[in-house]
């Protein structure tokens, strides 16, 4: 098909339906005119991607065909539907992708993370640095569990679901740099370590792990989400595949901010069992238990709906009226 010779025979519907799309008001003949317009403008962006595709006509087309919808069918927002298909389709589809990232970031952090703490307890020169014996010793002792409940726990539990979600968005939006998750991973994993070290070096290891399990299992796990999202992003970059570095960065980008989105939901969750369960009354087991429940939960979540919409063809990729429609490129 001739592209040039296809449109100069069809732009004059195409700049008629440009017009009609971005009056303030129709009448009646000119609502019908809008909608045959743009039936017959569809066609022929099919026709022109199946049989022609010309990039550049068909985002010029693609857009004049946006608007006029909008027109015709003015946008409603998110409605139920669009939610439920987010969270039982979408969003599971997105972690599922990044499920052996996420494995991946979880075996780095555990190496280094046990590697500083033991490190720590063996070395006299690396405890000075981190503090004085008194400072190391008062840590163990009080401030440790006392930063569970120092403070009122919905102020708690708010002041950790924003942190972590702060967190979570760094690790994936920074993560086309490569630099930026592997630092963030670094310094957590150092942390937790360190701070196992010391609880270790004055005989609370038990306090340590008796803490920091009920919400770590689920926060942690998020965080190892975001960090594993972060450096699929910068393996997109390195490694495009088929697609254009342009249109891969696009495509993988929108999933993971997916990723993001639901992060947000699951630190909330690992922030309400912190703030309120791990400096409960309940017995250590409990309080495990609880964070142990909620981990499995994410993990069925994600295997048991994400595999299944992974094999439906879904990819985690928001709707295109929510995401962005794709333009065509020439091979």
């Amino acid at each position: 098909m001739d592209t040039d010779a296809y449109a100069a025979a069809h732009r004059a519907e195409w700049k008629r339906l440009e017009e009609l799309s971005r009056r303030r008001r129709l009448s009646g003949a000119e609502v019908d005119e809008l909608t045959g317009l743009y039936r017959a403008g569809a066609a022929h962006l099919s026709r022109i991607r199946t049989q022609s595709p010309d990039p550049a006509l068909i985002s010029r087309l693609s857009t004049t065909l946006g608007e006029a919808r909008a027109r015709l069918a003015p946008a409603r927002g998110i409605g139920p539907e669009h939610l439920a298909r987010f969270l039982l389709v979408t969003l599971p589809a997105a972690f599922y992708r990044v499920r052996w990232w996420t494995v991946g970031v979880l075996v780095v952090f555990v190496v280094l993370g046990v590697a500083s703490g033991w490190w720590f307890t063996q070395s006299p020169s690396f405890q000075a640095q981190v503090g004085t014996p008194s400072q190391l010793q008062q840590y163990a002792n009080e401030a440790f569990e006392a930063y569970y409940s120092n403070y009122p726990a919905p102020d708690f539990a708010a002041q950790l679901w924003t942190n972590n979600a702060w967190i979570a968005f760094q690790a994936v939006g920074g993560g086309v740099t490569g630099v930026w998750p592997a630092y963030l991973l670094w310094q957590n994993a150092i942390n937790v370590g360190v701070a196992g070290g010391i609880m270790a070096v004055h005989g609370d290891l038990g306090v340590f792990f008796g803490l920091i399990l009920p919400h770590g299992l689920m926060e942690l796990t998020a965080v190892f989400v975001a960090l594993g999202a972060g450096f699929k992003m910068f393996w997109t970059v390195v490694v495009p595949g088929d697609r254009s570095w342009i249109r891969a960065l696009r495509e993988e980008g929108t999933r993971l901010i997916v990723v993001a989105v639901g992060l947000v939901m699951v630190m909330g969750v690992s922030a309400i069992v912190e703030a309120f369960v791990t400096p409960s009354g309940l017995p250590t087991w409990g309080k495990i238990a609880i964070g142990a429940a909620v981990l499995a939960g994410y993990w069925v979540y994600t295997l048991v709906l994400g595999r299944r919409a992974v094999r439906m063809g879904d990819l985690g990729d928001l709707a295109e009226e929510h995401g962005g429609y794709t333009v065509l490129e020439a091979a």
